[in-house]
């Protein structure tokens, strides 16, 4: 058995009261936080502890000892402010202000769940300032909370967090020189200078180069200090207080991983063979074991050598520790994408593959080590790589650009826009498509990719179902499409495989019926929505309803004759989508049914995400929208009911 314990509240309030140098205690306490976020990252299953633990220090520092919000209180007008831009250190930050009181013991404990934490900051929890979404957006969110504050006549500071590869970010840089030419000097950036991204160096991302030039040239007062060092800490933000002319930027030398020995960034990269693989995710009960019972020895030799008593803890949870490392045999659409890619990319030397420091996660390391010369890196800057994308498509190029659908398709609009208007062809790669996976937040769920998109008159949108059908999509999208194209790849196993026949054809505007019915239709595409489906189905028919499952991959195209014979039998029509209602798939089967007078009397209710996603597991999520196979049963089986003669 593997026991997954907390520090209690009552500890840390122990911890400060103790008569000991403030450093030393400040040291304690962030440890203390360490093995709290550990705790509670292996309870949710994910998370992200390399960042969490190289800013954790800073963090500690900042709600300890620096700022007033404590002490005045998370709404007095007056208070400092502090938010995290980069957002994936979320969990150590909720340690901390567990460890003050501030947050809510049911919420710290249940990261990633629903009523609990969310993966990434949100204002509706306590003590969270500003929602994270796409990086860059941290400083001109902190120059209008000074804007504000001057406006209001109200004191205190603003401190803001970003990470060095969130650097790359074009944001950031017009933020720092409106920052200067505005005048708003009341305004603390940190950057978490940890000097590894998802898994890989910021230098081989995207080199920074020299960042105190950087910044200086754009009119800030710079400081670089080692950001575990809480006496260097203290001194460079008292010498921030002398400084009323400029803004302020702290450079903080840290180590992603900080305090678990085999986590620590450069240990880790060595593990790895250059790989850090600590960025997200829960340690495997082996690791987590360890990496908690470091940090807490740890602990208990210094409270031994101060002369205190050892940390009590309080077991939240205990599971049965797993000795066999089972294989993972659930499909992912993603690995027969990057198959596929290597594939086609060794029959087309035109194939470019371009990234935004998300290869791993998007199935692109295969076509990355097969082909490095065509496959461009471009860090997180997804609007430079798509306008790159289009110079390549305008030299006759075929570029695939790939990054999460919720930053590549918004924060991208503009440059898609304007390669689209050229008529050249791009095909565009919208991972971690829908609603599933919910634990990291609104920010990273993609529900309005398809109307972003889907408003380009010359943009085809395509949805596979499984591994198979990922690979015919992207050999369509290749191979026979004259136009722009956008896949959407749901990122995590499928609950599922969903089967389609043996002679399933992919053709334009067409699908194929997974599960026969004549009582109603409905029409679903992807792993999680289709799955979801086949059980309502499942669930109606032992009531003695019979509902047709349609696999309809195409999003925003459809063949008329074809969609007129699927669904002639049926006169109610449902569409499900893993998508806001407005722009998806039930919007196209409307317009396309006025095409048709056997289409256009029939009843359409269309399923879809009705409000901003909410957090938690995927059966909590589901569940929470009405879109899991049960409620989707009994909403389907109430509309059919009330259907009116």
């Amino acid at each position: 058995m593997i026991a997954i314990e907390l520090i209690p509240v009552e500890e840390f309030q122990r911890v400060r009261k103790v008569a000991i140098p403030q450093y030393d205690q400040l040291a304690l306490l962030a440890d203390m936080c360490r093995a709290n976020a550990l705790a509670t990252v292996k309870r949710a299953g994910s998370g992200h502890l390399g960042s969490s633990f190289s800013a954790l220090d800073i963090v500690s520092w900042l709600y300890f000892a620096e700022m007033n919000t404590v002490r005045l209180g998370l709404d007095h007008p007056d208070r400092d402010i502090y938010f995290s831009s980069k957002g994936h250190d979320v969990p150590g930050q909720y340690a901390v202000l567990f460890a003050l009181g501030l947050l809510p013991a049911e919420q710290f404990l249940n990261l990633r769940r629903l009523g609990g934490t969310h993966g990434h900051p949100d204002v509706s929890i306590p003590g969270m300032e500003a929602n994270s979404g796409s990086l860059g957006m941290g400083i001109s969110k902190a120059k209008g909370m000074v804007l504000g504050k001057t406006l209001k006549g109200a004191g205190g500071r603003v401190f803001v967090m970003t990470g060095d590869g969130e650097l790359q970010e074009g944001q950031i840089w017009e933020s720092l020189q409106t920052t200067c030419h505005q005048k708003i000097t009341n305004i603390h950036v940190i950057v978490d200078c940890n000097k590894i991204q998802t898994d890989k160096p910021v230098s081989e991302i995207i080199d920074l180069g020299n960042l105190e030039k950087k910044f200086e040239v754009f009119g800030w007062h710079v400081e670089r200090c080692d950001g575990h060092d809480f006496s260097k800490l203290a001194e460079v933000f008292n010498r921030f207080q002398q400084v009323s002319h400029k803004p302020k930027v702290l450079i903080a030398e840290t180590v992603k991983g900080k305090g678990i020995s085999f986590m620590e960034g450069p240990q880790a990269l060595r593990d790895g063979q250059g790989l850090y693989r600590w960025h997200a995710g829960a340690p495997d009960d082996d690791a987590f074991e360890a990496g908690y019972q470091e940090i807490v020895d740890g602990l208990n030799a210094r409270l031994e050598g101060w002369g205190l008593t050892p940390l009590t803890t309080k077991v939240l949870e205990r599971r049965a520790k797993s000795r066999v490392r089972l294989k993972d045999t659930a499909e992912k659409v993603v690995n027969a994408f990057g198959e596929a890619l290597v594939e086609l990319g060794a029959q087309r030397k035109d194939i470019v593959v371009m990234d935004a420091d998300l290869s791993a996660d998007c199935g692109l390391r295969p076509f990355e080590n097969a082909f490095p010369e065509r496959f461009i890196e471009n860090g997180i800057a997804e609007q430079d790589m798509v306008s790159t994308a289009g110079g390549l498509a305008l030299q006759g190029f075929l570029p695939i650009v790939n990054s999460f659908g919720v930053f590549l398709a918004s924060r991208a609009n503009e440059q898609i826009y304007t390669n689209a208007t050229e008529k050249t062809k791009i095909i565009y790669v919208c991972h971690y498509a829908g609603l599933i996976p919910a634990g990291p937040g609104k920010s990273h769920q993609s529900l309005r990719d398809i109307s972003l998109l889907g408003a380009l008159p010359n943009c085809i949108i395509i949805e596979p179902c499984n591994g198979v059908e990922t690979k015919h999509a992207l050999e369509w999208c290749v191979q026979e499409a004259t136009e722009t194209c956008m896949l959407r790849l749901v990122i995590s196993p499928s609950p599922r495989p969903i089967p389609l026949p043996p002679d399933y054809q992919f053709a334009w505007g067409r699908g194929t019926v997974v599960s026969d019915g004549k009582d109603a239709a409905l029409l679903a595409y992807g792993p999680v929505m289709l799955h979801e489906a086949l059980l309502a189905s499942a669930i109606l028919k032992e009531e003695g309803f019979s509902l047709k499952i349609v696999n309809l991959p195409w999003l925003n195209r459809m063949d008329v004759d074809w969609l007129e014979e699927i669904v002639a039998d049926c006169e109610v029509i449902f569409t499900l989508d893993n998508h806001f209602r407005s722009g998806g798939l039930g919007d196209c089967f409307l317009n396309t049914a006025q095409l048709s007078n056997a289409l256009r009397f029939k009843r359409l209710i269309k399923l879809a995400i009705e409000d901003y996603p909410a957090c938690g597991t995927p059966p909590e999520v589901l569940r929470y929208h009405q879109l899991d196979g049960a409620s989707l049963a009994a909403r389907v089986r109430s509309a059919v009911d009330h259907t009116p003669t």
